[in-house]
């Protein structure tokens, strides 16, 4: 996909985005203990519903309720994961803010641990 990178989607710029992930890739690969399985990029500082939304920039959510702001938060979060071709999910941190996460592949796994067993 040939995309201008200063794109938003909703609050988020995939220009920004890639270089986040660039750089929690370079620090993981730095990184001399075990992996983890998945990185904070950003944190939007709060929990609250209504500031989610003015961050995200989310005002076509139709009902303010969180479980559609998580439905929203999902749809998004898999959105940006095809765009940037990594595998991006959303959470709250320790300190229960709003967080972007990019989920690390088990580099323990081979290949064939996918493998689909046909003969059964």
């Amino acid at each position: 996909m040939n995309m201008d990178d200063s794109v938003k989607i909703y609050g988020l710029c995939l220009e920004r985005l890639k270089h986040q992930i660039k750089n929690a890739k370079d620090r993981l690969a730095a990184e001399t203990r075990t992996t983890p399985d998945h990185v904070l990029l950003e944190s939007y500082y709060t929990g609250e519903s209504e500031d989610i939304i003015d961050i995200l920039e989310l005002y076509d959510l139709e009902e303010k309720t969180f479980e559609s702001l998580r439905e929203k938060l999902n749809d998004l979060a898999y959105t940006v994961s095809v765009l940037v071709s990594e595998t991006l999910t959303f959470g709250f941190t320790e300190e229960g803010h709003l967080g972007l996460y990019l989920s690390i592949p088990d580099r323990s796994l081979s290949p064939s641990a996918f493998a689909v067993n046909h003969s059964a």
